[in-house]
C-alpha cells in the first residue's frame, strides 16, 4: 500500500456523519472498512414496550449503515459489544444514578468501546487508522498530539472526547472536524448517499424513549430510594419516591409550595435526600474532580484554564490545580450554576483540549 493510501476502519453508525466521513476517505482513495458496533438489544426495548426505536446504534441504524456501506462497495462488519457496553457504560449509568450523580454515558461509550475495544479490532484488520464522524479535530505538536475543537461551534463534539490518549490519538482521525453540518449534509446529497436527509437522533441510545427512570427501575427496582425533600435549612417539605429522579437544578416536578421557586441543590443518596433551596443555593465557586485525564502530561501546578461544565454550557474562566490520585480542583472566577457530580468538567486552552474529569 502506498504512503498515501491508508487502509482506515470508519465507525459507522447509520447516520449521515459517519456515512460521509466513509465516502469522503474512499473518494480520497483509501481502502476503506466499514464497522458497526451492536451494543445493546432494542429488541427486548420494542417487546416491553410496543415501541419501534429511534436512538442512534439502532437495528434501523445498523441497516442503513450496511445499506451505505454496500453503495460505497466497501467491506462491512458487525461487531457485538453487548456485554462490554452493559458492564462499562450501563451499569455505570446505573450506579450513577443510585448514588446520586448524573452520568454523561456518551463520555465512557466513546472512552471504553469506541476508542479501546473498536480500535483494536480496527488493528486486528491491520487498519492503519479509525475514523469517525465526531466534530473535532486531532493535530499533532511537537509535543505530541492535541485534540482541539470542531470549527462549527454549534457541532463542536470534543467535550466527549476529552479521555482520547497521545496512543489513541495517533491513530484515530476525525475528517468532518474542519466541517459544518450544512457541508456534510451537501456532500451527503452530492454523494447520493440515503442518510443525507436523515435526522439525528437526540436520546441517549438504551433510553430510546427518554423516561431514564423506567429504565433505571427495570434495571435496579424501584421502592428503596424513597425518602424526605429537604430545604436547606434543615426543614422537611415533603416527600419522594427515589433519589435518582432528580437532578442538580431541578426546579420542575417538586410539587412543593414555598413563598420562592425551589430547585434540587444537592442529592444525598446515602440518606435518601433531595437537598432543596432558592437559586442562589446552587452558585458553586469550587469543586472536585477524579479521573482526571490529560491531553499531554500533567501540568506541575495551577493552570488558568476555560472550563466546560456540561457539553451545553459555555465556558467559564477558572484555575485548574493537579492534585494526587489523578484529581484535580477547579475553582471558578465566578460562581456557577448546575455544578453536577457525575458530569465532565473539560479543561480548554482556545480551540485546544487541555485535559478534563469527572465532577465529584
Amino acid at each position: 500500500m502506498s504512503a498515501t493510501k491508508k487502509r482506515i476502519v470508519v465507525a459507522m453508525s447509520g447516520g449521515v456523519d459517519s456515512s460521509v466521513t466513509a465516502a469522503l476517505l474512499k473518494e480520497q482513495g483509501h481502502e476503506v472498512i466499514g464497522m458497526t458496533m451492536q451494543i445493546w438489544d432494542y429488541s427486548s426495548f420494542a417487546e416491553k414496550n410496543g415501541e419501534t426505536c429511534g436512538s442512534c446504534c439502532s437495528h434501523d441504524d445498523v441497516h442503513d449503515a450496511r445499506r451505505v456501506a454496500e453503495s460505497l462497495d466497501i467491506p462491512f462488519y458487525v461487531v457485538n459489544f453487548e456485554k462490554d457496553f452493559q458492564r462499562q457504560v450501563i451499569d455505570r449509568f446505573c450506579d450513577d444514578y443510585f448514588a446520586g450523580r448524573t452520568p454523561n454515558p456518551c463520555v465512557l461509550c466513546n472512552q471504553r468501546l469506541k476508542f479501546e475495544l473498536l480500535l483494536r479490532r480496527a488493528r486486528e484488520l491491520e487498519a492503519d487508522l479509525l475514523a469517525t464522524g465526531h466534530y473535532a479535530r486531532i493535530e499533532r505538536e511537537p509535543e505530541g498530539f492535541v485534540l482541539r475543537k470542531g470549527l462549527d461551534p454549534a457541532k463542536d463534539q470534543s467535550y466527549f472526547l476529552f479521555t482520547l490518549t497521545q496512543e489513541e490519538m495517533a491513530r484515530v482521525i476525525f475528517p468532518l472536524g474542519v466541517m459544518s453540518k450544512e457541508e456534510v449534509r451537501a456532500h451527503a446529497a452530492r454523494l447520493n448517499l440515503r442518510v443525507a436527509e436523515k435526522a439525528e437522533s437526540q436520546d441517549i441510545c438504551f433510553v430510546p424513549d427518554g423516561d431514564y427512570v423506567r429504565f433505571l427501575e427495570e434495571e435496579r427496582g424501584g421502592g428503596h430510594m424513597d425518602g424526605e425533600i429537604v430545604h436547606v435549612s434543615g426543614q422537611v417539605l415533603g416527600r419522594h419516591r427515589g433519589t435518582y429522579r432528580y437532578t442538580i437544578g431541578q426546579r420542575k416536578g417538586l410539587g412543593l409550595a414555598w413563598s420562592e421557586p425551589l430547585y434540587v441543590v444537592a442529592i444525598d443518596a446515602a440518606n435518601k435526600r433531595v437537598v432543596v433551596g432558592e437559586k442562589p443555593h446552587l452558585a458553586v465557586r469550587e469543586l472536585r474532580l477524579r479521573e482526571v485525564t490529560w491531553s499531554l502530561a500533567a501540568p506541575p501546578g495551577e493552570l488558568r484554564m476555560a472550563c466546560r461544565i456540561r457539553y451545553r454550557h459555555h465556558e467559564v474562566p477558572a484555575t485548574v490545580t493537579p492534585l494526587e490520585h489523578d484529581e484535580a480542583c477547579v475553582v471558578f472566577d465566578t460562581p456557577q450554576n448546575g455544578v453536577t457530580p457525575g458530569q465532565a468538567a473539560v479543561f480548554y486552552d482556545g480551540y485546544r483540549v487541555v485535559g478534563g474529569g469527572w465532577i465529584a
